[in-house]
């Protein structure tokens, strides 16, 4: 394998995570290209012969490589694609659909390792299908209810509370002209309204935790770190200057969970969210495909950004 291939990483231009990762990979002499498809002037001309894959130029941001010498992908956060806002909608639909299609079915067809595969990010990060494949590894997950029936909550409430209401999917809200955060907060039967009823909510038994766990996923490697709240809050996002990140061991039965459960979604990286309760148990909140670390104690930081570039440089051969 050429030593010249590229790895092809695929964020927006403010990603301190993906930035941490080209850091390492520029230390070690690995070309890195980063292209966000969505925001930048992609140009490409994707050839595919019998037999073959993908292979021709994709320029962008004045950087030009051929797709048949990509050695990986890092997909980490890429802009979605917009059309002008000067077309109408029916122009604005079909050429946000051929992009997604053309540009990104490309770049998601190569012939290469990706960190992780836009698909499987897609598959993984419904919760429900989280759920099933935590319970099947072995992982604990709280009781957990996906209702837009308000009674059925209500009643979901009364038999295993105190519960928290979490969104299925981190989603742009805006109010006021700003954008807002829909955080993990406990709720009580009397709260639950008719409101409800408009689409699908996940409630679920609230775990009495001493500390939440954050477990970084590379491969076959793993790294945890506690995560103690200044307070008492329970999604620990909420203030970071309250908080503190130390190095915590995973327990074998755990391990082993995360692995199964890593393998059965066919992913290379994951980002685990637990709560230890007072017993020492480990209640897995869920796990982002595609999740930050960037914000953890630096050690770990530089441990997992090393992991991260040993992959993505081997490539296929990892």
């Amino acid at each position: 394998m050429s030593t010249r291939r590229p790895v092809v990483v695929l964020t927006e231009l403010a990603d301190p995570t993906a930035d941490w990762v080209i850091t390492e990979l520029n230390e070690r002499r690995v070309p890195v290209i980063r292209i966000d498809p969505g925001a930048d002037a992609v140009t490409l001309s994707a050839l595919a012969l019998p037999g073959r894959s993908w292979t021709g130029p994709l320029t962008a941001d004045g950087r030009t490589f051929d797709l048949g010498d990509v050695r990986s992908v890092y997909h980490r956060r890429p802009s979605p694609f917009v059309a002008p806002d000067h077309l109408d909608s029916q122009q604005r639909a079909f050429i946000t659909a051929h992009a997604r299609h053309g540009l990104g079915g490309v770049l998601g067809a190569l012939d290469c390792l990706y960190v992780n595969h836009p698909h499987r990010n897609l598959a993984a990060g419904y919760k429900p299908r989280q759920t099933t494949e935590a319970a099947r590894a072995g992982l604990t997950v709280p009781p957990t209810l996906i209702t837009n029936d308000p009674a059925e909550a209500r009643a979901f409430a009364e038999e295993y509370g105190p519960i928290v209401y979490k969104p299925l999917r981190s989603t742009a809200y805006i109010e006021d002209g700003e954008h807002r955060t829909i955080w993990v907060r406990q709720v009580d039967p009397g709260e639950i309204g008719d409101g409800v009823s408009a689409c699908p909510h996940l409630f679920q038994k609230a775990v009495s935790k001493v500390a939440d766990v954050r477990v970084a996923v590379v491969g076959d490697r793993l790294f945890a770190s506690r995560i103690t709240v200044d307070g008492d809050h329970l999604d620990w996002r909420w203030d970071y200057d309250r908080i503190v990140f130390d190095p915590i061991e995973v327990p074998v039965e755990v391990q082993l969970g995360i692995h199964r459960f890593m393998h059965r979604l066919g992913l290379v990286f994951g980002a685990f969210d637990f709560g230890l309760d007072q017993d020492g148990r480990w209640w897995m909140f869920e796990c982002n495909p595609n999740g930050q670390w960037a914000f953890v104690d630096i050690p770990t930081r530089i441990a997992i950004a090393a992991a991260l570039a040993d992959v993505l440089e081997k490539g296929l051969l990892a």
